[in-house]
């Protein structure tokens, strides 16, 4: 049986700014871009670029829940 948590945040208002923030991003992209040099990264630079998408996903994730709670709340939020 699956269990529920509600867990209350405080979102920025515009869901907009809630993504990877820029140089975190940029950091994920020259792993990235590494990746595709060399065919592939050390232990430790695999763990940091899985870490970022995980992170990634979570936000994305996030403002998805947000932009659902607020539609379903009859907001409209883009």
């Amino acid at each position: 049986m699956a269990e529920s948590v509600l867990i209350k945040l405080d979102l920025p208002g515009d869901l907009a700014h809630l993504k990877l923030p820029a140089a975190l991003n940029t950091r994920l992209q020259a792993l990235l871009d590494e990746q595709d040099r060399q065919g592939q990264l050390s232990q430790q630079e695999r763990a940091e670029a899985e870490g970022l998408v995980n992170l990634a996903e979570l936000l994305s994730l996030l403002k998805l829940r947000a932009q659902q709670a607020t539609e379903h709340n009859g907001a409209n939020v883009s």
